[in-house]
């Protein structure tokens, strides 16, 4: 019986990520139609935000409580299945063109910022070796500096793109009119419909995985991950059968550095996250990830269908390889 209300709470989850992320699209493209910005900036910051709210409610709720696991393995997770899974589909559904700001700002961005709490994470698996149990306890984290270095590197990040988009205002493309009070309502309504299915699927898969017996860190890096990430794949799916390729890979990508930066930064400034060797693991196998996605977007300025057939494919191998290791 628990079972069946669970998937009944997972369907009706999944129809609101989808009716959500539908009204959510229009209404962003209305507001950049309005204001004269670009899809790309629109995707990389508002919809990127808030498609990202339930990895960042996920995410420290669960630093707060002391599970590092979730907190850690929620954000690397959802960051594998954006760069593989969401830009993997948008580039089966039509091939996606890659705006020359993406390749050489924000494609870097998110390298970088994985980069950046790869040595912090593995620092403690190294010292461990070398050093007394009693001398090792405290390193293997993503500290409240490191966490407050990222925030300040995502403000400068925001304010780089925002000042960028001023200075370079987009021609109006036409398009559905929506009034400004409207294209507001359609964001708000539709941001809590994506908040609301994301977190009953999340709910109720979690129930369903913990009655497996799956480990915490499987699954804060499968099930979690997965779950809080379904909004920016509507989302992006979304836009992407609607003719907004640029606001679909500015979702995905901005959704990563969100994550990477604002979310870990904040979960790790309010409570150090301690991390395992398997967390290592998968932040390395995050970076190498990024940088094959970033190289596919450099050719020909386009993720074509047999790049995104292969990142889909890849992503299935790193989750068969997770539920085994």
């Amino acid at each position: 019986m628990m079972i069946l209300l669970y998937i009944i709470i997972l369907v009706a989850g999944f129809f609101a990520l989808v009716k959500g992320a539908d009204i959510f699209v229009d209404g962003s493209c209305a507001i950049a139609r309005r204001f004269h910005v670009s899809g790309l900036v629109i995707g990389l910051t508002i919809v990127s935000m808030g498609t990202s709210a339930p990895e960042m409610a996920v995410s420290i709720v669960a630093a707060a409580q002391g599970s590092n696991e979730i907190a850690l393995s929620n954000v690397v997770g959802s960051n594998i299945f954006n760069a593989l899974m969401i830009l993997g589909i948008c580039a089966i559904i039509g091939g996606i063109p890659v705006d020359r700001d993406v390749k050489n700002r924000d494609f870097p961005v998110m390298i970088l910022s994985t980069a950046f709490v790869l040595p912090f994470a593995a620092s403690g698996i190294i010292l461990s070796r070398t050093l007394p149990k009693t001398m090792a306890d405290n390193t293997g984290t993503v500290s409240r500096i490191a966490g407050i270095a990222l925030l300040i590197a995502f403000a400068a990040y925001m304010y780089a793109l925002i000042r960028k988009s001023g200075k370079n205002p987009e021609e109006d493309q036409g398009g559905k009119v929506i009034s400004l009070p409207m294209s507001i309502f359609l964001i708000i309504t539709g941001l809590l419909l994506i908040v609301a299915g994301g977190q009953a699927v999340v709910n109720s898969a979690k129930s369903i995985a913990r009655a497996m017996g799956l480990t915490e860190t499987l699954i804060g890096l499968t099930v979690v991950a997965m779950g809080t990430s379904l909004p920016e794949c509507v989302t992006s799916v979304v836009a992407a059968r609607k003719g907004q390729t640029s606001l679909a890979v500015g979702n995905a990508v901005g959704s990563d550095i969100f994550n990477m930066m604002f979310v870990l930064g904040t979960s790790s400034a309010i409570h150090p996250v301690a991390v395992n060797a398997a967390s290592v693991c998968d932040l390395m196998i995050l970076l190498l990830i990024c940088l094959m996605v970033w190289l596919f977007s450099r050719t020909k300025d386009t993720i074509n269908r047999g790049e995104g057939i292969i990142m889909v494919l890849c992503y299935i191998a790193d989750m068969v390889f997770a539920i085994l290791r």
